[in-house]
């Protein structure tokens, strides 16, 4: 892992309305882990934005999750159980527009797979949001890519961000599909870290943020090196690595 890294841009508001945000990725196994870790890691990446997968889903899975937002800084905007595992935190920065959960068809035999969306305002600019953790089946994952990006598009806002757990490598059928009506932010801007699993000792990128097109993207990758990032609470908060991305959204017009 990196031990330093080059500066990543604070959130902020711009002179014209865009905003400057900060977005994390983090399958975070069902809270199995250290979960002192894990909000240390979180805190320290300071996002407006955090997408989650493998959210509890369980007994008292709405507790859990809240737990985890507050012990970071953050509140909890939407998905968990409902989601079937993806959800979303955000900072007081970001005003909710609204939310929804999808729950994507099943295939029987597999783990029920889902969306956490919403739609937010920061500063000027107005995003849509997705969190997802896609199929570990081939067939099915490349069926669910397309689900999403109908979602997102379903959203009705011009820039938006998705973000998740793919189970697949760049190159693969499914993150292509993604890549060809999304842009990858690791491949617009690398920063930071490229592989994301696993935690102990990474060799292979499996996560990704995407964003539509208008998004300026300022760097994107795993935050080992960021300053308040431990190496030993990276690999004790999960099993995956999170990816954080910077990105310029540009100020809402009309």
């Amino acid at each position: 892992m990196a031990t330093s890294l080059p500066a990543l841009p604070n959130s902020r508001t711009e002179p014209d309305g865009s905003a400057v945000i900060r977005v994390l990725s983090y399958n975070v196994r069902s809270l199995r882990d250290d979960t002192d870790a894990l909000s240390r890691v979180i805190q320290a990446c300071a996002p407006d934005l955090v997408l989650l997968q493998e959210a509890p889903r369980f007994f008292r899975w709405r507790k859990k999750i809240t737990r985890l937002a507050a012990a970071s800084d953050l509140v909890l905007l939407s998905g968990g159980a409902t989601a079937a595992g993806p959800a979303l935190l955000c900072s007081l920065r970001a005003t909710v527009e609204r939310t929804e959960d999808v729950l994507l068809p099943l295939t029987p035999g597999q783990h029920r797979r889902g969306l956490a969306t919403a739609v937010v305002r920061i500063g000027g600019a107005r995003l849509g949001v997705l969190s997802t953790h896609l199929s570990l089946r081939p067939d099915e994952r490349h069926e669910q890519a397309g689900l999403l990006l109908d979602h997102l598009a379903a959203l009705g806002v011009t820039h938006a961000v998705a973000g998740g757990d793919l189970n697949e490598r760049p190159g693969g059928r499914t993150f292509r599909r993604l890549g060809d009506g999304l842009r990858d932010c690791w491949t617009a801007a690398p920063w930071g870290g490229e592989y994301t699993f696993p935690a102990a000792a990474p060799d292979r990128r499996i996560d990704a943020v995407f964003v539509t097109e208008g998004v300026e993207v300022l760097g994107c990758g795993v935050p080992a090196g960021l300053p308040g990032v431990a190496e030993d609470d990276l690999r004790a908060a999960t099993d995956h690595l999170p990816v954080l991305t910077a990105l310029r959204v540009p100020a809402t017009t009309g």
